[in-house]
């Protein structure tokens, strides 16, 4: 754990919840005004331009009017006071349990995955050395990868309990979809975890010191890029949801806070992603010719450095979303089972062999 004291802990615990939030809202951020820039379109910017302020806070005014053009106030006041204010509709002849279920169980072990990743180096305080993972255990990859396997069930549950065609379709899509890619990162996860002899992502961030892992598996990088795409179901793999085919695919009978509990399982999973593609292969919180010091500025300099690679990698994510067209669901399944996995297993060879050699 964080610490021995239980007060600590909770503080940490926190923290964590705000950084995972954080990101999902930066995301949703970035859909929004990033989309509306590569389509040269204005996007949210009308939010918060009429907001009187009294006199005395004049000089927040550039700040609001700043805001309101950027779009923050949509993504992080309006859109939510909409969608929890909005009526909760529910299907006929089905069950209310369920259909409550279905979004939680899609979205809370994603924000469970959290309290596993180390968020940057050990720090001491005095006599006190404290760990930055709120839950360290010496599987922590199978454990992200099994709370990510869980997901599964609330796509399927929701598109299952709709009782509608379109969602049900969603769900098989979702389902089959997030199961094949599941594969190929487990098989990228197992050659990072052989080539680092650990599963403990703390160990693996630490081990990169001297070189990072995107330059001993290349592959490795992309296959779990390309996979862990796929596995947000966001385009050019939003095939789960295409609103072309399906409506809005397995949450097409969701409304209000439910469908915005999906959208913030899908967003969050973005930056989870992005979390373990930094740790994994990109240094974590490394930072080239620069030797962090194990005291407080030390883990304020390397959890910086991580948070840069995260955010960077939302990012692309995002532009790639907005680039590329929508893959067909044949397309979508061969590109796994005859190109990704192949490739997957010769990249768990050569890591064998790498590591034979060495």
């Amino acid at each position: 754990m964080f610490a021995d004291s239980f007060f600590l802990t909770v503080f940490f615990t926190g923290v964590i919840l705000n950084i995972a939030f954080s990101l999902t809202l930066m995301n949703i951020w970035f859909e929004r005004k990033v989309s509306a820039l590569m389509q040269d379109r204005l996007g949210a910017n009308r939010a918060g331009l009429d907001l009187s302020l009294p006199r005395y806070l004049f000089f927040l005014r550039p700040f609001v009017f700043l805001f309101a053009k950027l779009g923050l106030f949509n993504t992080l006041f309006c859109d939510p006071v909409k969608a929890i204010t909005k009526e909760d509709f529910k299907p006929s002849r089905m069950s209310a349990l369920l259909h409550g279920l279905a979004p939680w169980t899609a979205c809370f072990p994603i924000f469970l995955c959290f309290a596993f990743l180390p968020l940057g180096p050990k720090f001491s305080v005095g006599q006190a050395t404290y760990n930055t993972q709120l839950i360290s255990t010496d599987l922590d990859l199978l454990v992200v990868i099994a709370l990510t396997t869980v997901a599964v069930y609330g796509t399927t549950l929701a598109g299952w309990v709709s009782g509608s065609k379109y969602a049900f379709l969603g769900a098989l899509r979702a389902s089959a979809q997030m199961l094949s890619y599941e594969l190929i990162l487990g098989l990228t996860l197992l050659a990072t975890a052989i080539w680092y002899e650990t599963a403990n992502l703390y160990a693996i961030g630490e081990a990169q010191k001297n070189l990072w892992g995107i330059f001993v598996m290349p592959l490795g990088f992309l296959l779990m890029f390309v996979a862990g795409m796929a596995e947000t179901k966001r385009g050019p793999f939003d095939l789960a949801e295409s609103e072309s085919e399906l409506v809005a695919g397995y949450f097409t009978e969701y409304s209000g806070m439910k469908f915005l509990l999906f959208w913030f399982g899908e967003f969050a999973e973005i930056a989870l992603l992005s979390f373990l593609l930094a740790i994994c292969f990109l240094g974590g919180w490394d930072l080239p010719f620069v030797s962090l010091k194990g005291d407080v500025f030390g883990f304020l300099l390397g959890h910086l450095s991580l948070m840069v690679k995260v955010v960077f990698l939302c990012l692309i994510q995002i532009v790639i979303r907005w680039t590329l067209p929508r893959f067909r669901y044949d397309q979508l399944m061969k590109l796994c089972w005859k190109y990704l996995l192949p490739l997957a297993i010769i990249n768990v060879l050569m890591v064998l062999g790498l590591k034979w050699l060495s």
